[in-house]
């Protein structure tokens, strides 16, 4: 009975085990799978929230579209944290009500997402890569 009942425990904790290691890597993506490259797209606007979390950081900007003036509310993904303090950010670079022009690739749904390469301030062309993983655009820190 005592082998049995260890056996069903050791069986039960390598069950968990196995099934925590293995959701980031169900949980991640790559680039190709959600965004692309061939859709690239600029967008303009001011940013209404960030989220400075694992597996990507990502920030949300009300754009105004040229045509219509509509304001839709756009996301874009950067890298993961620790690769977007590599390229000179920090919790403290980006400010809610922050203008900035976002450079990348489009979500393949057709939704108001995508993967940024760059993000230049409106205000002050400051400059930095964003960690995509499409890769960063040539001459981007």
């Amino acid at each position: 009975m005592r082998s049995r009942a260890l056996t069903l425990l050791a069986f039960g904790v390598g069950l968990v085990v196995t099934t925590v290691a293995a959701v980031p890597v169900a949980a991640h993506h790559s680039f190709a799978a959600e965004f692309d490259a061939a859709q690239p797209i600029t967008i303009r606007g001011k940013v209404t929230k960030i989220s400075w979390t694992n597996p990507h950081v990502w920030v949300y900007l009300n754009v105004a579209d040229e045509k219509t003036g509509k304001v839709e509310n756009w996301g874009f993904e950067m890298g993961a944290p620790q690769q977007v303090r590599a390229r000179g950010w920090d919790r403290e670079t980006l400010k809610t009500g922050d203008e900035l022009i976002v450079e990348g690739s489009r979500a393949r749904d057709g939704s108001s997402r995508m993967n940024a390469r760059n993000v230049t301030w409106a205000a002050t062309g400051k400059k930095l890569g964003a960690a995509s993983s499409e890769g960063a655009a040539a001459g981007t820190p």
